[in-house]
């Protein structure tokens, strides 16, 4: 069984939210990206979304954005990041990892050689924003038979017919993006999502989590409620940004700073 699935049956057992946590590889500095992965499980973090500096990330707002033009600058690539789940392997080897970015990246390295290298660092699931279902089939299937879960997004503006074709397809969990735009964007509304998710659920047994526009343990609380689990990533990156404005390079004072997020945002899950 994947890691991702072991984590969910885990936390069902608990009657548990999941709490899943962004950062950008190499952000602002390559040394302070280890040292926040295994701080972020120590406050409370289930699983960590790594992601992968791009170029152009669509998707992301303008926080995330300057994060990965921070990354871009140390050098960091998809190589790194593969080489940097193997050395977090090493000492823990329960969290689920999963590797969030773009296409690109991926398609320059070659699908076969990613998923060789990505079993050999185990990596337990692949989240491309701009692969749609229709493009990501053979992908999927070599990913599927590397025991590596394909998480994909669903948006409010997706259809019935979108929603259908990638619940069929997804694998680990669904991720259902609470806002129309980009990351960091506008503000939830509850009933929206209470109504969106609940659709979701009824075409899969897999667990639906959300994410955009989870700020706080109050926005957390809120939606764990409806979901089985929330993303959190702005907000932890907004943080790691402020302090690399003051050209803070002691990887304790982030490590410090996020663990403060994650465990005011678990404390209120396990209200």
């Amino acid at each position: 069984m994947n890691r991702i699935a072991k984590c969910f049956e885990r936390l069902s057992k608990e009657n548990k939210k999941a709490l899943i946590s962004y950062i950008v590889l190499g952000d602002p500095m390559k040394h302070i990206t280890l040292p926040l992965m295994h701080a972020l499980v120590k406050s409370g973090s289930n699983i960590i979304e790594l992601g992968i500096p791009f170029s152009d990330p669509t998707a992301e707002g303008p926080v995330i954005q300057r994060a990965h033009e921070r990354a871009l600058e140390n050098g960091s690539n998809l190589g790194e990041a593969l080489s940097l789940v193997k050395k977090f392997r090493e000492s823990d080897t329960i969290t689920p990892i999963i590797l969030m970015g773009y296409t690109n990246p991926i398609e320059r390295m070659g699908y076969d050689k990613f998923i060789e290298l990505a079993t050999t660092s185990e990596v337990d699931g692949v989240l491309t924003v701009d692969l749609p279902p229709e493009e990501a089939v053979t992908f999927n299937d070599k990913l599927k038979s590397s025991n590596i879960e394909n998480i994909f997004l669903l948006a409010p503006t997706s259809s019935q017919l979108r929603q259908e074709k990638v619940t069929k397809m997804a694998g680990g969990f669904v991720y259902y993006v609470s806002l129309n735009g980009v990351t960091g964007a506008g503000n939830l509304e509850i009933d929206s999502v209470q109504k969106h998710v609940g659709n979701i659920q009824s075409l899969t047994k897999l667990p639906v989590c959300v994410g955009f526009g989870i700020k706080d343990g109050v926005t957390a609380r809120a939606v764990a409620d409806i979901s089985n689990g929330v993303v959190v990533g702005s907000a932890i990156v907004k943080k790691i940004a402020e302090l690399a404005e003051t050209k803070e390079i002691d990887p304790a004072v982030y490590v410090d700073a996020v663990s403060r997020i994650i465990s005011d945002i678990r404390s209120a899950l396990d209200k």
